[in-house]
């Protein structure tokens, strides 16, 4: 199955720690589950127009997180998630960072 780039990548990470990165090069997004650095790397490549020089992959389990109100030993789980912080060629920047 060949995937579009925008089917790849699913959204930007926005967070505190995502923004500090992002003044160094370093870029997080949201991932689908199945795909590999090399095709993160050609997705951002072509969405963004930019040099990739690395990626890295870190894949979070779901968690199991108490109710509020209930009373119950489990209320439910948190969403698994995979993400990808990428590394850009130095002096290149995403403008749609930026503007964040």
């Amino acid at each position: 199955m060949s995937l579009t780039a925008h089917e790849i990548l699913i959204r930007p990470v926005i967070s505190e720690k995502s923004m500090d990165e992002s003044q160094r090069g370093k870029y997080t997004f949201l991932i689908r589950g199945d795909v590999s650095k090399i095709q993160v790397e050609a997705a951002v490549e072509e969405i963004f127009k930019v040099k990739v020089t690395a990626v890295n992959v870190l894949t979070t389990k779901s968690k199991a997180k108490r109710g509020g109100m209930r009373r119950s030993r489990i209320a439910g789980y948190t969403t698994p998630m995979r993400k990808a912080i990428v590394t850009l060629a130095p002096g290149q920047k995403i403008e749609f960072f930026e503007a964040v």
